[in-house]
């Protein structure tokens, strides 16, 4: 019999009693922090005032947040929002009693939507070249999403089909069955993309809308092939020649080759 991974890790970190500091929170600010310290390193190197910094940060836990959540709600769990609209939005749960949950349901290609809205209203705002702000994020990405996949890990969630190799781990809080660790094949995945983007981009060789069309192309390329062994997220999934992360992965991989085709045709 092989010897697989039992994973069985409590998601909080610290319980106060009124409110849980989970791990999936920590990991998801931890993403946005080390994204942070890239991003500007790029806005050094590229002579842009840091200045921007703060308020580039809030546009985009705003952006993220919001269209990560709306993405959620809308592809993968509209029968249960469409009664319960205001906890689309609100950290709360209504039903059957008040209680703070937090927001439990990001979807990234709703949260790519967002990201990408908001950086166009802050370009706008600052008065800054669209496509350049768009590859500083691009940029991290990546790194962002290796954080909240070691997140989604720590919760026991977004896992694997079952599997019989060796490595596969045994869901403690999902069954006893060994499943692909769908969460780690992601979270490597979008490392090495991290990895190649930062490599590419220190060259500084590229148009204008390179790293945003690699980026999307690299990661929502990876996401597609590796839905294949992830279970679906949803029931109404299980009928479907493609599952909805698969579905909504092509629009990105396809604006990704505009991008890179379509380029400004300058350099930096």
């Amino acid at each position: 019999m092989l010897n697989y991974i039992i994973w069985n890790p409590d998601g909080t970190l610290i319980d106060f009693g009124f409110y849980q500091l989970r791990w999936y929170s920590v990991l998801f600010g931890l993403g946005f922090v080390l994204g942070y310290q890239f991003v500007k390193w790029r806005f050094k190197r590229d002579d842009v005032s840091t200045k921007l910094l703060d308020n580039l940060a809030v546009y985009l836990v705003v952006g993220t947040i919001i269209g990560a959540r709306l993405g959620h709600c809308i592809f993968y769990d509209w029968d249960y929002y469409q009664n319960h609209l205001l906890e689309i939005l609100l950290p709360f749960s209504f039903s059957p009693s008040f209680e703070f949950i937090g927001y439990r349901g990001l979807a990234s290609h709703g949260g790519g939507v967002g990201v990408i809205v908001a950086l166009l209203i802050f370009a706008w705002r600052e008065k800054i070249s669209k496509l350049w702000i768009l590859d500083t994020i691009a940029l991290v990405i990546p790194l962002a999403a290796v954080c909240i996949r070691l997140g989604n890990l720590m919760n026991s969630e977004i896992y694997g089909n079952p599997t019989n190799v060796s490595w596969a781990f045994i869901f403690k809080n999902i069954d006893n069955i060994p499943r692909h660790p769908a969460q780690l094949y992601e979270a490597l995945s979008y490392l090495v993309i991290f990895g190649i983007l930062f490599w590419l981009d220190k060259k500084q060789k590229f148009q204008k809308g390179f790293t945003l069309g690699l980026m999307l192309v690299l990661m929502f390329t990876a996401r597609f092939f590796i839905e294949f062994v992830k279970a679906d997220q949803s029931a109404f999934e299980a009928n479907m020649a493609l599952n909805m992360g698969q579905w909504l992965s092509i629009p990105y991989v396809i604006l990704g080759l505009v991008f890179i085709w379509f380029g400004v045709k300058r350099r930096y």
